[in-house]
């Protein structure tokens, strides 16, 4: 007999995101077997929720209800403050501040993240296209977080699995095929340059140098026109 429902989450905070989680008490309507089981119940009632820090504190919650659901929400980034003691703090930092800490590390792209990837303010973009379900796949995130660590704020590190038949046109946008994944590619929104690289495996040293390059690309490119002003001297 179900007299008890509870919930309960296990979230870690992350900016700006706010998680609201509604906690409900007594049986659903139908659930119980008699009337008199159901009479014990407080329908409608609501307790607040509860911040599992533990091991223990996750026990503890289990073993006092008949039915405990616990959320796990993933989250790959650490607290972030911004020292506002700081006599140059103005509108301008501030402003950079949220932008650089608004995202993830790494962004996995799929339909629901598409929109918010298109609208990021930053407008170059470097994509790890991978399969998610390879044994190698942990390793190779890792790597890739860290290397996301060292461009903050300049590039949008972002995850696309391979085995999503939805990507299949933003790996085909690459001229890749799956025999030649894992790849990174990187790309420059506003004139769409981009750049692919193949590899066998993932590292920091080789995901910072490949960004690098792109970089340097783009500056080399920005500096063109300046030096090929016409002389316009009679």
């Amino acid at each position: 007999m179900m007299r008890r429902r509870q919930a309960g989450t296990m979230v870690t905070s992350v900016f700006p995101c706010l998680f609201i989680i509604l906690l409900t008490g007594g049986s659903p309507a139908g659930c119980s077997g008699d009337g008199g089981s159901a009479s014990h119940s407080k329908a409608g009632a609501a307790e607040k929720p509860i911040l599992l820090n533990s091991v223990e504190d996750a026990e503890a919650f289990i073993s006092g209800a008949e039915v405990a659901v616990i959320g796990f929400f993933q989250v790959d980034n650490d607290r972030r403050d911004l020292d506002m003691n700081d006599k140059e703090v103005d509108v301008e930092k501030m402003t950079r501040f949220v932008r650089m800490n608004e995202l993830r590390l790494v962004t996995e792209y799929n339909p629901v993240t598409a929109i918010g990837v298109m609208q990021s303010s930053l407008q170059l973009h470097l994509l790890l296209i991978t399969d998610k379900m390879s044994p190698k796949h942990p390793e190779r995130m890792r790597k890739y977080r860290a290397a996301a660590e060292l461009f903050k704020g300049k590039v949008l590190f972002i995850l696309l699995d391979s085995n999503l038949k939805s990507n299949e046109r933003v790996v085909s946008f690459f001229n890749l095929k799956k025999s030649q994944l894992p790849a990174l590619a990187i790309f420059h929104a506003p004139d769409e340059e981009q750049d692919v690289l193949t590899v066998n495996e993932v590292s920091v040293e080789r995901v910072e140098d490949f960004c690098n390059n792109f970089l340097q690309r783009l500056k080399k490119k920005e500096d063109e026109p300046q030096d090929n002003v016409p002389n316009e001297e009679l």
